[in-house]
């Protein structure tokens, strides 16, 4: 079953108010009904399964006949930073690393990205991408939706390396190169885990040479060379496998 996030406030146990794009989505895409079930979540640490009650023009109230707590988080949070790549491209990195289970996304200006910021755009591009990962969230089930954090430039995302427990900057081409399937990873559920990810180009070598000074290591997923959205999409994967939270 979905989970459909709702804001904290909307949520009085027992009752639960749905309104908005959300609402308009239940009641016209979904079609649900006054005595269906939901499970709707406060993207927080609860569950509510809940009973549709009323119906409005405006709204959907509902019954909550079950909460489910979250259970204890058992690895480290993944931060992706992803150097910005074509259109739908950027979409799909952000829907498929969400439903891998990411908390946060960066999405990063690099030297080499073909795509640029329109200070104009930022803002409205940040809400769309915010979108697209709420609806990720919701269809892969996930106790949170990630957040799509303000974009930077490369040299700004490397003043935040030190506030990671581990910063992994994704290479290719490189002699006695770690791979990300042997590099030792933090256990504590507490600890984070920020993985960076190249332009359709890839990083720069003063790039990767500035990471690796702010505290990056250098990793890589093999000989082969893949796709931005690709690497992107296989490095968390690789990661939720080896933390325990995939496969």
């Amino acid at each position: 079953m979905p989970v459909f996030f709702v804001p904290p406030q909307c949520i009085t146990p027992p009752t639960v108010s749905v309104t908005g794009e959300l609402f308009t989505h239940l009641r016209d895409s979904l079609r649900i009904e006054v005595g269906e079930t939901i499970l709707v979540a406060d993207g927080e640490d609860r569950r509510y399964r809940t009973e549709i009650t009323a119906i409005t023009k405006q709204s959907m109230t509902g019954r909550v006949i079950d909460v489910i707590p979250r259970p204890s988080r058992r690895a480290p949070s993944l931060i992706l930073g992803q150097a910005l790549v074509k259109g739908e491209k950027m979409d799909w990195v952000i829907q498929k690393t969400t439903e891998l289970g990411v908390q946060t996304i960066i999405p990063i200006q690099s030297r080499q990205s073909i795509v640029q910021f329109k200070a104009d755009r930022i803002q409205a591009q940040t809400a769309r991408w915010q979108r697209i990962a709420l609806e990720a969230a919701q269809q892969s089930e996930q106790w949170h939706v990630p957040t799509i954090a303000s974009s930077l430039h490369f040299s700004s995302c490397m003043t935040q390396i030190s506030a990671h427990s581990l910063a992994l900057i994704l290479t290719e081409r490189r002699d006695q190169i770690r791979t990300l399937a042997s590099i030792a990873l933090p256990a504590p559920p507490e600890a984070s885990i920020l993985v960076l990810i190249g332009p359709e180009g890839g990083w720069r070598e003063e790039e990767v040479a500035t990471a690796e000074k702010a505290g990056c290591i250098p990793i890589t997923l093999g000989p082969k060379i893949l796709r931005a959205e690709t690497a992107a999409m296989l490095a968390i994967g690789i990661l939720q496998h080896r933390l325990g939270e995939l496969g």
